[in-house]
Parts: C-alpha cells; structure tokens; sequence
C-alpha cells in the first residue's frame, strides 16, 4: 500500500443533477491547491410537475489512493491528487445539487506503478499495495447522512494484478506478473444500470486497511466503513454503485 501523509485539497463542486444520465515509505507527497468544476447538465422543463425537488447534499471521501464520484450519471468531483502520485492518501468534500432517488456510482484505485500490480519497482520495497475507501454523503436541507459506504454497495473488480503473487520477488514484474483488466460497463453510472449480478463490497477494519494521511482530518459517522472488494491487494480498480431513496 502506498502510505503518504498527503494532504488533500477540498473540492467544491455546485451542479443540478438530473435523474437519467447514462505500501511502505516514510516519503511525502504534497499536492498544489486545486479546485474542479463541472458543467451542469441541461434538465428539462417542459413538464415542471414531473422534476423533482433539487436538493444539496455534501459528500465526504477518503481513498486509498484514488477515485471519482459521480450522481445519478453526472460526475460531481474526484481525487484532487492524481493516481500516478505514490502515497496519496487525501480526504476530499464535494457539495452538490441533485433529486432523489440517488444513483451514486465510484471508481476507487489502488496506486501501482504499471500492469504488474506492483509499487516500487526495482528497489528492496518491491511489493504489493492494498486499498481503502470510506465515503459518507449528508442531506444538507435535514442534516441527515442518508448514505455510507458498508456492504450494501455493489462492486465489481476491472483490474486484478498481480494474478500469480508470487511473481512480487522478481527482477522483471512486469513480464513476469499476470493480470486481468476488464472494460468499464457501458452506461455502469446511469440510475438505469442493471448492477445486479455485481458483488457485495467487502467491509474492513480501520487495523486492516490501516488509513493514513488526511483520513483523521473528517469525522465520520460510526456506520460509515471501509470498504473494498475480496481482496485489499490484488484487486487493484473497483466500481461502485448503491442507490439512496428519500425515504
């Protein structure tokens, strides 16, 4: 796992969202300050009666090492420190507008310097990283967190390395690691999206995922959990999806 003490930036990011829509070095990585926009989708009008009440929600993440959040098919931010930052651990918050019900769609990855899988590559801290992501999203009309991450999340792994793990000793990974990559699903963000042959997002202790960096920086709620796939090492790119209703 990479472990930095990157401090994330905050990222505020204000749209209307319409319903439809298609580890181990005691280095430091610092990112610039940085703030993401994103243009607001077109809703229609035509018929008022049918567009629900807009609401403002505020979310909260922290990723090992990266990731990107999107609602109800439009993306609303994402990890201000790039993936190809080694030991990028930053907690970010977004603010957004959007209608129940909630379709919220994540790609988490786990920091690895090429197909192998592996991180520190050619230097006697040649490894396997492992992954981390905890996500709480609040309605802020109520005050209410109506959403964490847990295990009714689904999950499906689009980039598994290093297949063969013994392979994390050799002098040339790369050719020596196998791997399996899998194509996003097309319109796999849309509210539409039929996710249920997907698999349960696995829930891992704070001792097992071992959150570093702006992590202590958030509070969060008690049934917010860290969460992945199967495997906090060789599952190395998930997607997420789980739908919140305002009920």
């Amino acid at each position: 796992m990479n472990r930095p003490t990157t401090v994330g930036t905050v990222a505020m990011v204000m749209l209307l969202i319409g319903c439809g829509g298609s580890s181990s070095s005691d280095s430091t990585s610092t990112a610039a300050a940085a703030t993401s926009s994103f243009s607001a989708p077109v809703v229609s009008t035509a018929d008022t009666s049918s567009i629900a009440e807009s609401v403002t929600f505020t979310a909260q993440v922290w990723a090992d090492n990266w990731f990107s959040l999107t609602v109800n098919g439009v993306k609303v931010g994402e990890d201000s420190v790039p993936i190809t930052t080694e030991r990028s651990f930053n907690a970010e918050t977004f603010t957004f507008t959007a209608t129940y019900p909630l379709t919220i769609a994540m790609v988490a990855k786990d920091y690895v310097e090429d197909e192998s899988g592996l991180e520190y590559i050619g230097t006697d801290r040649q490894q396997m990283g492992d992954g981390g992501l905890i996500a709480e999203f609040t309605d802020m009309s109520t005050g209410k967190v109506i959403a964490v991450t847990n295990t009714t999340w689904k999950s499906l792994v689009i980039f598994r390395a290093p297949l063969n793990v013994d392979c994390v000793s050799s002098a040339d990974p790369a050719t020596a690691c196998e791997h399996e990559t899998l194509a996003e699903p097309e319109s796999w963000t849309s509210p539409t999206f039929d996710d249920s042959a997907w698999a349960a997002a696995a829930e891992f202790t704070a001792a097992e995922v071992r959150p570093q960096g702006d992590y202590t920086t958030l509070t969060w709620s008690p049934d917010a959990q860290l969460i992945w796939s199967g495997d906090l090492k060789v599952d190395n790119t998930i997607l997420y999806r789980v739908t919140v209703t305002d009920e």
